[in-house]
């Protein structure tokens, strides 16, 4: 259970009960930014449906909008028209206060460039989303997380004092902290080294399959895409597939 009281999503195909509806839904979603220049199309009518407990894997060319397609689901971003549904909820009809109660207890966010506050020991970076979400317990919770990504030794150490695979799996444990429905990973590996880097992604697909979370992974790295349910590739701000087979990956990601 999480900290709002509700319970986890299964994971899709487990048979619990009915078939769940779709954990993100994106309905002809577009993205325009303002620039120097004059507005700049981001995103231009996506439709997205991902289902409770699967993997998807975002892959195209660099520029191609696929972190700024992240940052609508996860809230980050809202889009210039069209619709964002994220565990059930329309995220365009929240407010700014609500969106983040709703991301702090829904969606778990794991960046390529870690995003620890430096002055927070692994501990107290791993309890701040479960103090936010007033766990009482926040920093047993946080030593359980760390604990469980092989961190149990390291809970008083700093940013500076991990290496990078320990500072990706404390923030891996910060991001499944609340027991998110959704997990967003953009480039997890990308500052890693391969064995490392192969090393955070078992964890992080572990850790997703025995929670049942669905998992969307931003990736240039064919081999890792192939081991997705699905492969959702974006050009130009555009889905040119949204249901490539795994086995169809390292022909098209070259």
């Amino acid at each position: 259970m999480r900290m709002d009281g509700t319970t986890p999503a299964p994971q899709a195909g487990s048979g619990a009960g009915t078939a769940a509806p779709p954990s993100i839904r994106l309905t002809d979603v577009h993205l325009e930014l303002a620039s120097a220049a004059g507005p700049v199309n981001i995103l231009r009518g996506i439709d997205l449906s991902v289902a409770a407990g699967e993997v998807v894997s975002i892959v195209g060319p660099s520029g191609s909008g696929k972190s700024s397609l992240m940052m609508l689901i996860g809230g980050l971003e809202r889009p210039t028209r069209g619709k964002v549904e994220v565990a059930g909820r329309e995220l365009s009809a929240l407010s700014e206060d609500r969106l983040a109660l709703f991301r702090r207890d829904h969606v778990g966010i794991v960046f390529q460039n870690f995003h620890l506050v430096p002055t927070m020991t692994a501990l107290e970076n791993v309890a701040i989303p479960l103090e936010f979400a007033g766990a009482s317990d926040a920093f047993e919770q946080a030593a359980e997380r760390l604990r469980a990504v092989g961190l149990g030794h390291r809970l008083s150490h700093y940013p500076g004092q991990l290496s990078g695979g320990e500072q990706q799996r404390t923030a891996l444990a910060r991001a499944f902290a609340a027991d998110p429905d959704v997990i967003l990973a953009d480039e997890p590996t990308g500052n890693l080294d391969g064995d490392t880097g192969r090393q955070v992604i078992e964890l992080m697909f572990d850790l997703s399959r025995r929670r049942g979370a669905t998992l969307l992974l931003i990736t240039h790295d064919p081999a890792l895409a192939a081991r997705c349910d699905r492969i959702v590739r974006l050009v130009d701000g555009r889905i040119t597939d949204a249901g490539l087979a795994p086995s169809a990956a390292l022909a098209r990601l070259k």
